[in-house]
């Protein structure tokens, strides 16, 4: 076999791996100090006020901060979201992780099919023996083709 030279994958000895995941600028760990840097400057500001005498300020902090803190804790759970290809010997295995939750599907070699799910900018249907896996969520639409043909490539090359 040559030695295929791939956009999306990493080749580890006679493994080839996509690894596909979120593009995400702040990192849940960031997130949670960023969030609490925020409780303490604004119920900081919010005690302030209700010593001077506005009481009102301080319960409107605390809501703001539960609608932020729960706007955060959606953001963080698919922070880390991703999706991995792996193809190992005559196996095939796919990996989707959304909020936490792992789902793993392997697929024979051989009988694996790798198609759009409806048209060419579409998601990717990974499918064999009864089995469907959709991937490709986290690359832009224009590029799902080529990660497409570069899995197909794999499959009979290697």
């Amino acid at each position: 076999m040559s030695d295929p030279v791939f956009r999306f994958a990493t080749v580890q000895g006679q493994a080839i791996h996509w690894f596909l995941g979120r593009n995400c600028s702040v990192t849940p760990a960031q997130l949670g100090w960023l969030y609490a840097s925020l409780c303490v400057v604004t119920l900081a500001i919010g005690t302030l006020f209700w010593i001077v005498g506005a009481v009102l300020i301080l319960p409107f902090a605390w809501l703001e901060l539960a609608a932020v803190g729960v706007a955060f804790l959606a953001y963080a759970r698919h922070a880390a979201d991703r999706e991995h290809i792996l193809l190992s010997g005559r196996r095939l295995v796919v990996e989707t992780e959304s909020a936490g939750r792992l789902e793993r599907a392997e697929f024979n070699r051989e009988w694996v099919r790798v198609e759009p799910a409806l048209d060419d900018r579409s998601l990717i249907e990974v499918s064999g023996q009864g089995r469907r896996v959709i991937v490709g969520r986290y690359l832009r639409p224009e590029l799902r083709p080529q990660l497409a043909q570069e899995i197909r490539r794999a499959l009979r090359e290697a």
